[in-house]
């Protein structure tokens, strides 16, 4: 045995270690925050440990179909969500869960009630799950505004009131990027510990990227901007080298490639999706604080995009984000058209 490499991996900065230290520097803190972050890394570890066997569990005729004690074996979105509330309610620590599965919010039950409200999708992009595609779950955090009162206006913020947001990957590696408001940093699963490990210490977008990532099939149906936009990735006019398209159709794992290596992702409204695609709550403003604070922009089409104060839970909205830079060019050929108009 190799006692000192033993010895090193014990001085590893793990999730906890990493929360409690960002804690220490709130000395008026109680620990609610920790304790909620925790919950929702103990959901994360769930989920890619069935999502890693949910290949296998198919080979064996387990998914759709009753198990032997009679209860039906659930679909992985299902499964997922299920695993989330469960956490997030048990922590004690939650009063309004905002979840892609559920049509309506839910509203945890008094005696479980704390201060803060958690927007998530559970199982993004898994409808690739069949063909190994990486994919993940999102979320975001708010805090009630008024303590003894939740509604759901609590949840209906502008994702610039989120105090927290993030994301976990399960893909060849199971990754979990996390920002509370100060950076964003990146911790990968260790199978062998069951612990995340900080990898990917205050992660910082490229300030311009030679990527771009969007689903073409769509061209027909864009706008002018957006069609401008694509067009000069690919057919530069000022000399400069074309960009390389890059498109999974999972969310998280573009977003992820993104914030890594630079490059802009987007999913712009169209004739077919007036309102774009994307959810708001879960899926745009966690991703666009996410890219904020490593240095990147996010934008709608309209306005930057935590400034949008969403109206439904389930509302959608156009969605550009990514390098500073290259979000720049296209609040440029927005603003050209505004101005043409």
């Amino acid at each position: 045995m190799d006692h000192a490499a033993d010895a090193f991996r014990t001085d590893l900065m793990t999730i906890t270690r990493f929360v409690l230290n960002e804690q220490s520097k709130h000395p008026e803190s109680r620990g609610d925050f920790s304790i909620l972050l925790s919950h929702i890394v103990l959901g994360c570890k769930f989920v890619c440990s069935a999502v890693n066997k949910a290949g296998l569990a198919k080979l064996i005729g387990l998914a759709g179909e009753t198990n032997v004690q009679g209860e039906e074996q659930k679909k992985l979105d299902v499964l997922s969500n299920e695993v989330f509330v469960k956490a997030l309610v048990s922590s004690g620590r939650t009063c309004i869960l905002v979840s892609e599965e559920d049509e309506e919010a839910i509203m945890v039950e008094p005696s479980k009630r704390g201060k803060y409200c958690v927007v998530f999708d559970p199982l993004d992009g898994s409808s690739n799950i069949d063909c190994g595609v990486s994919i993940g779950t999102i979320f975001g955090i708010y805090m009630i505004k008024d303590g003894d009162e939740a509604r759901l206006e609590d949840v209906l913020q502008p994702g610039k009131n989120m105090l927290a947001a993030g994301y976990c990957m399960y893909g060849s590696s199971c990754t979990l990027v996390l920002s509370t408001g100060s950076g964003v940093n990146g911790f990968t699963l260790d199978p062998s510990l069951g612990e995340f490990i900080l990898t990917h210490p205050d992660i910082k977008i490229p300030k311009k990227g030679k990527i771009y990532s969007v689903n073409e099939g769509n061209a027909k149906n864009w706008d002018g901007p957006t069609a401008k936009f694509v067009e000069k990735c690919k057919f530069p006019t000022d000399g400069s080298s074309a960009k390389s398209l890059r498109y999974i159709g999972s969310m998280v794992a573009d977003v992820h490639r993104t914030l890594l290596y630079g490059g802009i992702f987007l999913y712009p409204a169209d004739k077919k999706s007036p309102s774009g695609k994307l959810r708001v709550l879960y899926e745009v403003f966690p991703m666009s604080f996410l890219m904020e604070q490593a240095g990147g922009q996010s934008f709608t089409g309209k306005e930057r995009a935590l400034d949008l104060v969403p109206k439904k839970i389930h509302e959608r909205s156009p969605i550009f984000l990514g390098s500073y830079d290259d979000v720049e060019e296209i609040k440029a050929l927005y603003a050209a058209e505004e101005k043409a108009n």
